[in-house]
This record gives structure tokens, sequence and C-alpha cells, in this order.
């Protein structure tokens, strides 16, 4: 029998993919979001794929706003943007 391989979707082009091809973004149990590319930190996730258009368009309808239900720091944002750039 062959192993199930777990699938995620990514919350700009709502496509599913296997999760280890997304980059996870977690909120963590203190209230801290963070870039997580191990995929193994405990708290609430969501995932990208690593399409720039999907970075703008989660941004534009803050989706990853209402995915934590709290406000993004600016800052979040700068930096996944320069992980994408360097992608």
């Amino acid at each position: 029998m062959q192993k199930k391989i777990p699938q995620r979707m990514c919350i700009g082009c709502q496509t599913m993919f296997e999760k280890k091809q997304l980059l996870r973004i977690v909120k963590t149990p203190e209230g801290d979001i963070i870039i997580d590319p191990t995929g193994k930190k405990s708290g609430r996730g969501a995932y990208i794929c690593s399409k720039k258009e999907c970075l703008n368009t989660s941004l534009k309808s803050k989706r990853l706003e209402k995915a934590f239900k709290s406000k993004i720091p600016e800052d979040l944002y700068n930096t996944l943007e320069e992980y994408f750039n360097e992608r």
C-alpha cells in the first residue's frame, strides 16, 4: 500500500499542492506570525506556493489576515517579498 502524500491549498491561487512544495506561514501559540521553512513549528499554518502572483493576490485580498484572524505586521510582508525574490 502506498503512503498518502499530504496535500495543502495555496492561499493565493486556491490550488492543492503537495505539502512539501509550499511555504508555510505560521501563527504561533504566542501570537507571533512567522515563516516556517521546516513546516514543523506548532501553531496555525497557512500555505503559499512559489508563484509571485499568489503572494500578490493574498496580500491584496488580505487572505493571510483572514486565515489567522489577526492583523499581519508590515515587516512580514516585506520578508515574504524578499523570500520570493531570492527563490
